[in-house]
């Protein structure tokens, strides 16, 4: 199948249209700077670790990866100003790790195309995005809704119905569980087995501040789109403002999810307590932007287990986790369910 022209407005958007683009390589070094920054664990920054566990080896954060496909969007799909931001991902599958050394390119399907109902001039475009290597490895696959302006779109409304006023301070309250000392030695997060999910329980992950500059760099980076890098264009733009991009929410939840495990992992030592291997992600679903974060937001972030399966891989089970993020003025502008691999105490 041969891959169309990549389109300069909506209407050159046909369902079933097919786009291929893209060749990054990935290295090592880039590898751990962005764990180190975003996703810490040891299989993402240590050969050694990244060897013993599930993954085979060093490999890259799966938010790492999708920051990679989001470049490559970025520079080739999503050039053309028409293109106005993304309100979720419905399904994102990491089905292979990703390695350094792996050149990573995209084919783009449009899979429905269609005109917003409530907003005329706005069009829909539900791709499905799968990102493989130089040997045809597929390594991750995803669908999510862009938002694409129509030639006759009135662009003096923005998509944001208010941009908050700038230099607030305030950061959001805390919610749920923050305290290890308050939960029982058979808690997942001082156990670390998946049979001891507290399925229901939401717990406080902490905060997370998207300063100007952490903003701008993140998308320069990985989502260099006008709204997410320059302060004129986004002013001008569909948000009002500087915006953080959505995979940089999406990293900075991570990043916070990591972090706020060590308290646990801490109290668990104290306890005596023994450290089960743990497992990575193979994907999440239902993301959601809900609104926009705008530089010098802060968000708190917050996680729930809300439900658990068995596998067929001997020893782990699927955990199913609600991630939550709020800003300062308590609203909920972030959501999604992920999975992980947890060991179970059984095996």
């Amino acid at each position: 199948m041969s891959s169309a022209p990549l389109p300069r407005t909506f209407e050159d958007i046909a369902e079933g249209a097919v786009y291929d683009y893209g060749a990054y390589e990935v290295t090592r070094d880039e590898i751990i700077e962005f764990a180190k920054e975003f996703d810490p664990q040891p299989f993402h920054l240590d050969e050694e670790a990244g060897r013993k566990s599930m993954l085979g080896g060093l490999a890259a954060s799966g938010w790492h990866t999708a920051g990679i496909a989001m470049r490559l969007h970025a520079e080739h799909l999503l050039r053309s100003d028409m293109f106005l931001g993304s309100p979720g991902v419905a399904e994102l599958n990491w089905m292979k790790p990703v390695f350094a050394g792996d050149i990573l390119s995209v084919q783009a399907v449009a899979k429905s195309v269609r005109t917003s109902q409530s907003r005329p001039g706005l069009g829909l475009v539900e791709f499905e995005f799968t990102l493989s290597n130089q040997h045809g490895e597929r390594k991750m696959l995803n669908r999510a809704i862009t938002l694409v302006a129509t030639k006759d779109m009135d662009r003096s409304k923005p998509l944001a119905p208010s941009v908050p006023p700038p230099g607030d301070e305030r950061e959001p309250a805390p919610r749920g569980i923050a305290d290890p000392s308050q939960l029982s030695d058979n808690n997942s997060l001082l156990s670390g087995y998946w049979d001891d999910a507290a399925i229901g329980d939401t717990f406080d992950m902490g905060t997370y501040r998207f300063d100007r500059e952490r903003v701008i760099r993140f998308a320069t980076k990985f989502d260099p789109q006008r709204f997410h890098i320059d302060e004129a264009e986004a002013k001008a733009g569909p948000f009002g403002a500087l915006t953080a991009s959505g995979w940089h929410t999406a990293a900075a939840a991570m990043r916070r999810l990591v972090l706020s495990r060590k308290p646990y992992y801490d109290e668990a030592r104290r306890r005596g307590l023994p450290e089960p291997a743990k497992g990575p992600s193979p994907g999440f679903r239902d993301l959601k932007w809900i609104k926009p974060v705008y530089a010098g937001d802060t968000l708190r972030y917050t996680m729930t287990p809300a439900d658990k399966r068995k596998t067929s891989r001997e020893g782990w089970g699927l955990l199913f986790t609600r991630v939550d993020g709020w800003n300062q003025r308590e609203e909920k502008v972030f959501e999604y369910t992920s999975a992980s691999f947890w060991p179970r105490r059984s095996a």
